[in-house]
């Protein structure tokens, strides 16, 4: 589906973020990133929707051809992709289904969007809230909102974009692990009722083990590790995570 060649990543402080990177990520992919902090998790995520423009090399997706420097195919490809982060990035002063509801601003002109959208894309919009659980906080400000509820709206939001990929950008680093594991298994839920593949990074290594179909473990802003869940070994966890300490039941 989308196919990163020689992709080079360089901060104007000349930091090497991302070093020469080539993948291919299928339709049935959900993949989770794993590394310490630094290790070019993120920088790989913003790199593939070009929020990061690559220093180098190329990427193409299916159907599309290659994308930089296109502007009309980047912009097509934007809007099939859907972003979570890991604060949010909600308009705190707005209910949830407002906030939703910006997820399908992306299927309408600039001028269209000024003006309120179509009583079908607010019908979509709660139907995304239910599905992540959140439709009897459809009217309630987000910042009323646990931390949970909060991500889970994200959730609804790139739902609503009705994306044909989703990256997410640690999306439970600030969630109590019961709650990470549940934000977690929706998105999987998602993908796989859906059928859109979902590229992850994560600190937490017993998801990323519980629900990837596939581990790609970066380290140095290179990737070292490409494979099933099977076949990450504690041998492999200690090379990844070299500079950092990983505690017991990670490595186990």
């Amino acid at each position: 589906m989308i196919e990163l060649k020689e992709v080079e990543f360089c901060y104007p402080s000349g930091v090497v973020g991302l070093r020469r990177t080539t993948l291919k990520f299928h339709k049935a992919d959900f993949a989770a990133l794993i590394g310490p902090s630094g290790a070019g998790k993120s920088t790989l995520l913003r790199c593939i929707n070009f929020l990061n423009r690559p220093t180098s090399g190329k990427i193409e997706v299916e159907g599309m051809g290659k994308l930089d420097r296109n502007r009309r195919r980047m912009r097509q490809f934007r809007c099939r992709t859907a972003m979570i982060f890991q604060r949010h990035q909600l308009l705190t002063r707005y209910s949830a289904l407002k906030n939703v509801m910006v997820g399908c601003l992306g299927n309408y002109g600039s001028f269209r969007s000024l003006f309120p959208l179509p009583r079908h894309e607010q019908l979509f919009a709660l139907e995304c809230l239910d599905r992540t659980g959140l439709l009897d906080k459809a009217l309630e400000r987000v910042d009323r909102l646990s931390g949970g509820e909060q991500q889970r709206v994200g959730i609804a939001r790139a739902l609503a974009q009705r994306p044909q990929l989703i990256l997410a950008d640690e999306p439970v680093a600030s969630l109590d692990p019961g709650t990470a594991e549940n934000v977690l298994s929706q998105l999987y839920k998602i993908s796989i009722e859906d059928h859109i593949p979902v590229i992850v990074s994560l600190h937490q290594v017993e998801l990323a083990k519980k629900y990837a179909s596939r581990i790609i473990g970066l380290s140095n802003g290179a990737v070292i590790f490409d494979g099933s869940p099977n076949h990450l070994s504690s041998e492999m966890l200690k090379r990844i995570y070299r500079h950092e300490r990983i505690r017991a039941p990670l490595a186990a």
